[in-house]
């Protein structure tokens, strides 16, 4: 079982790397938004930080059902940060139906180099009852990874669903268990098939300083937590002792 921590600098990335992860998810405004794709020189800047860097992939906030400018967007993105050291992007897209959509997911993964794993837009397809057919659309497109909860709010809550998909996925797409993850939670989820754990470990710090009136209402900061990842890592190696 492997750790990936979502980070939003480097400070996270160092925090990470310190504290045991295999790997980062590198996005923008995780909190506010959910995460979206992050600047060229933020990518540059993780990549440094000497743990693999998968960068998420989403020019905007809102829906994962995309039009061809906003795909065009995504897959230069996607081109770029491999050149730049990105050991993979995350991207997922939808149809109108809740469904993986494959012509977009191609394109990325192409673009990519085929380094490609799909994030949480699998929830939705779960959620509409699609769970066995957006399982066979990734292996089909070769997806190497999947991010899910199992949609669930929470992966724990999720661990039926996350069990059923593994046994789905047969070995041929790691599932990753993401949303709400708690160290505590570890144990469980590795009883039930996944092949990663996905969490943020962030703590928030109160700043003590003023945004202005332009810079939003909260004064608060996330940060990752060393805490939070060590107990992580020491529970991922607690699972497959």
């Amino acid at each position: 079982m492997k750790l990936e921590i979502a980070v939003q600098d480097v400070a996270g990335a160092l925090v990470a790397k310190a504290n045991g992860a295999d790997r980062v998810e590198l996005c923008s405004a995780l909190a506010a938004t959910g995460g979206i794709t992050p600047s060229a020189a933020l990518i540059e800047s993780v990549v440094d930080a000497g743990l693999p860097v998968h960068v998420l992939l989403r020019c905007r906030p809102g829906p994962f059902v995309y039009d061809a400018q906003e795909i065009a967007v995504m897959t230069r993105d996607a081109t770029w940060a491999i050149e730049h050291g990105a050991a993979g992007v995350v991207f997922g897209a939808l149809t109108e139906g809740s469904l993986i959509d494959e012509r977009a997911m191609a394109a990325v993964r192409d673009a990519a180099a085929g380094n490609i794993s799909c994030h949480r837009a699998m929830d939705v397809v779960i959620n509409a009852g699609g769970a066995s057919a957006g399982i066979q659309a990734l292996v089909r497109l070769g997806i190497g990874r999947v991010l899910t909860s199992g949609g669930a709010k929470r992966s724990i809550d999720g661990a039926p669903m996350l069990a059923h998909l593994a046994a789905l996925a047969d070995g041929r797409l790691e599932i990753m268990a993401g949303g709400g993850v708690h160290p505590s939670d570890i144990a469980a989820l590795a009883g039930v098939g996944v092949g990663a754990v996905h969490l943020s470990a962030r703590s928030a710090i109160n700043s003590g300083l003023s945004t202005g009136p332009g810079g939003g209402d909260d004064e608060t900061v996330d940060v990752t937590d060393p805490a939070i990842v060590q107990a992580a890592a020491e529970a991922v190696a607690a699972a497959c002792a």
